[in-house]
């Protein structure tokens, strides 16, 4: 690396210089003829031989440029430093010659990363009182501004007395680039007041400093300056100020500026997009998108993954996927990005076909190899049910983070696999990963479907003894949910009353652990407390607060909430909506008024619609209304065997024999096998299961005489013990699982 003495180089005599100049170059200098015919004195004598001296001096400094030009544009910056040594030694040392070697000096150590000898450089030019020189300051501001030292940058541009906005331009940028917001700005007021015209090439920057800070009113000072000041209209301070106004949510004037361009670009086009975008207003996102593609402009890939991760994020799946596909037939190179929204999409149509091929072909591009990706794939190929895949993905990680783990956790959860979720979370705690509030917030509803509370009591313990949970309230909206869906209100509602914080999840989840154990009435004054509160319900609580209402017989108040619903609260029903009302009209034995809201709806109706009727005009004994719903069950030849056995228990009940011999026949020619009834007995050291008529079981000499008292207990207490092959409890099962996907397919 260069030395200081390059710069300052000592007793060199010119024979010492002569050495380094090539003979081509002395061969270039013309030769002086010293003789005269006219004889002169002595004095007159030495002046042929300074006009030589001159002459070569000048002629060899004029090669020396040449070199130094061809070592800097080279790069070679030692050899340069070297020359530079020699210009210095034969230049006058206020010769403006050494201007434009300094500069280029500069640029070199400012691309090559040479900070000391760029620090060398800066004191020679103070010694030689070029520290105001125009071309001098702007690079010296560069320099120090690529180093990051902009405290060294700002000095030198707040002592420069130049007027031209450019030194202004790189500190203020360079403060930008390096997330200096505040410093931005306040350097801009420090410009202007020192008399500076800022120019088109400062308002940019300094409109990314007000978005940066949400400082609206800096920003709409800046937008008057540009009124206000003749440095006439600019496309890219009006894309600046598009984006400006987009970051500080002031979206109607950013479109009002858009609108009234008179002429825009593809940024202009991006800029108001990703305002729309930034607010989650996604409709006029793609409004704007679609006309953009009208005008012909180009779209490059992050407009496109923009407008393709909106579609995933509205719940638009195949959108996304088909305009990943128009990038890819339009020859456009897909990146990770478009990776990772490929595969989310997939993930939640579960077309494990689709991300087989998007696998393969981030494999293709490289991209396979890079953990987001893999952490995607693990989800993608757990949602669409390949946990063979999914665990391959997984083992081939080495090193596994916690979103990896909690990719092939929640895989586990979302296939209701606990033992395997059970093995991985200890896995994770062994290799020294703390769970987070995803990990724990994805198995809570596991320990609920599965009846494992042991475990959802243990994740309580867990969150109560770490102070970082409290702020999440996902996680206890999940607490709350687990309780409530096990039937353990009291613990549902301890949790909930100690919730500093509710949403409307926290009350849909209370709402529904009410109405799943008939505490109707509960739930009404809970619904009741979250409207006082200000929290505006959605369908999912509608859903949960007619349910309850349909557990406890509370025909008037669901009547009246069903009402309420697209009048006061501005909500369309939906097919679950319907399915409540049908069962709360059942159950209370309305069937006609059930019939006729099932009739009437504008969704065509679910098997177990149906179910829910049939049941119903089974207990009421309604065999008119149970025989018409059971031909429409029936045409829409279900798989569920549940179905077909309530039916038949409907004939059975009515004695309709020759029309239970049908169905068991449409049973068999169908192929459909009911399963044999299964529960789960939590025996304190685990869960067994039992069958129906099952005699594997080691203590079933004991079980049995066991079942056969509380049979007779039951007769005895005036409960009616059922001879058919099977219960109401199937068609309610049935709805309840309808209304828990509708839950957890809450946006």
């Amino acid at each position: 690396m260069p030395h200081r003495s390059y710069i300052f180089p000592k007793g060199l005599s010119v024979s010492q210089i002569q050495r380094f100049i090539p003979k081509k170059w002395k061969q270039s200098i013309k030769p002086v003829d010293i003789q005269d015919d006219h004889p002169s004195t002595s004095c007159n004598a030495q002046e042929p031989a300074q006009g030589i001296f001159t002459s070569v001096e000048a002629s060899m400094i004029d090669s020396l440029l040449t070199s130094f030009k061809e070592f800097t544009s080279r790069g070679n910056i030692l050899d340069a430093f070297k020359t530079f040594s020699l210009i210095r030694l034969h230049s006058s040392s206020t010769s403006q010659d050494l201007i434009h070697p300094v500069s280029s000096l500069l640029s070199s150590c400012t691309d090559v990363k040479f900070l000391a000898e760029g620090q060398q450089l800066h004191g020679l030019i103070i010694s030689l009182g070029f520290e105001q020189n125009p071309i001098l300051v702007r690079k010296l501001v560069t320099f120090y501004s690529t180093f990051s030292l902009l405290v060294d940058a700002h000095v030198i541009t707040e002592n420069s007395n130049i007027l031209n906005p450019l030194p202004w331009n790189l500190l203020i940028s360079a403060y930008v680039r390096n997330g200096l917001s505040q410093k931005a700005l306040s350097a801009y007021k420090q410009m202007v007041s020192k008399g500076i015209r800022p120019d088109n090439f400062t308002y940019p920057s300094v409109l990314k400093a007000c978005g940066e800070e949400l400082d609206l009113c800096c920003g709409k000072e800046v937008h008057k300056a540009i009124n206000a000041g003749h440095t006439g209209w600019s496309l890219i301070v009006h894309n600046a100020l598009i984006s400006m106004y987009g970051k500080c949510g002031e979206v109607g004037i950013a479109r009002d500026l858009f609108d009234k361009m008179p002429e825009r670009d593809a940024i202009s086009w991006n800029s108001m997009i990703s305002v729309y975008a930034s607010m989650d207003k996604w409709n006029e996102a793609f409004l704007l998108f679609r006309s953009m593609g009208a005008e012909g402009i180009e779209l490059n890939i992050i407009m496109l993954n923009t407008m393709a991760g909106g579609y995933l994020r509205t719940g638009n799946y195949k959108g996304a996927l088909e305009l990943l596909y128009q990038m890819r037939k339009r020859g456009s190179h897909l990146d990770s990005v478009a990776m990772l929204i490929g595969l989310g999409a997939c993930s939640h149509i579960g077309d494990v076909k689709l991300g087989k091929a998007i696998h393969g072909f981030a494999i293709r591009s490289c991209f396979s190899e890079v953990d987001t990706v893999k952490n995607a794939l693990i989800t993608m190929y757990a949602r669409c049910k390949d946990l063979r895949n999914a665990y391959l993905v997984f083992q081939s990680m080495e090193a596994k983070s916690l979103i990896t783990w909690n990719s092939i956790i929640s895989g586990c959860c979302h296939m209701d696999r606990s033992e395997e979720a059970s093995f991985l979370l200890r896995e994770m705690l062994l290799s020294g990963i703390e769970p987070n509030y995803v990990t724990i917030a994805s198995v809570l509803p596991l320990c609920a479907r599965v009846a494992n509370l042991q475990h959802g009591k243990e994740f309580h313990c867990y969150m109560t003894r770490r102070e970082h949970f409290k702020d999440y309230l996902l996680l206890w909206n999940a607490l709350v949910d687990m309780y409530a869906r096990s039937g353990k209100v009291l613990e549902a509602r301890r949790v909930f009353d100690m919730l500093d914080e509710k949403d409307k999840m926290t009350y849909t989840s209370m709402i529904a652990g009410y109405g799943m154990k008939g505490e109707g009435r509960a739930a009404l004054e809970l619904f009741k407390e979250m409207n006082d509160s200000h929290i505006e319900p959605d369908h999912i609580t509608m859903i949960a607060v007619l349910s309850a209402c349909s557990h406890s017989g509370l025909v008037t108040q669901g009547q009246l909430l069903f009402e309420k619903m697209r009048i006061l609260y501005g909500l369309t029903p939906h097919v679950e909506h319907f399915a409540c009302m049908a069962d709360l009209f059942g159950r209370a034995g309305l069937l006609y008024k059930a019939k006729e809201i099932i009739r009437n709806m504008p969704y065509r109706p679910t098997p177990a619609m149906w179910a829910t009727l049939i049941g119903a005009c089974r207990i009421h004994r309604n065999t008119e209304i149970g025989e018409w719903a059971a031909e429409k069950l029936l045409e829409m030849k279900p798989e569920n065997p549940g179905y077909y056995v309530l039916i038949a228990n409907m004939y059975a009940a009515a004695g309709c024999w020759d029309k239970l011999a049908k169905v068991r026949t449409f049973m068999r020619d169908l192929g459909v096998r009911k399963a044999p009834g299964c529960a789960w007995v939590d025996v304190g050291s685990g869960f067994s299961p039992f069958l129906v008529d099952d005699t594997s079981n080691a203590r079933t000499d004991e079980i049995h005489p066991l079942l056969e008292g509380l049979t007779l207990v039951m007769k005895e207490a005036g409960y009616i013990s059922s001879e058919e092959f099977g219960s109401d409890d199937e068609t309610s099962g049935e709805f309840s699982e309808e209304m828990e996907l509708a839950s957890n397919n809450r946006c």
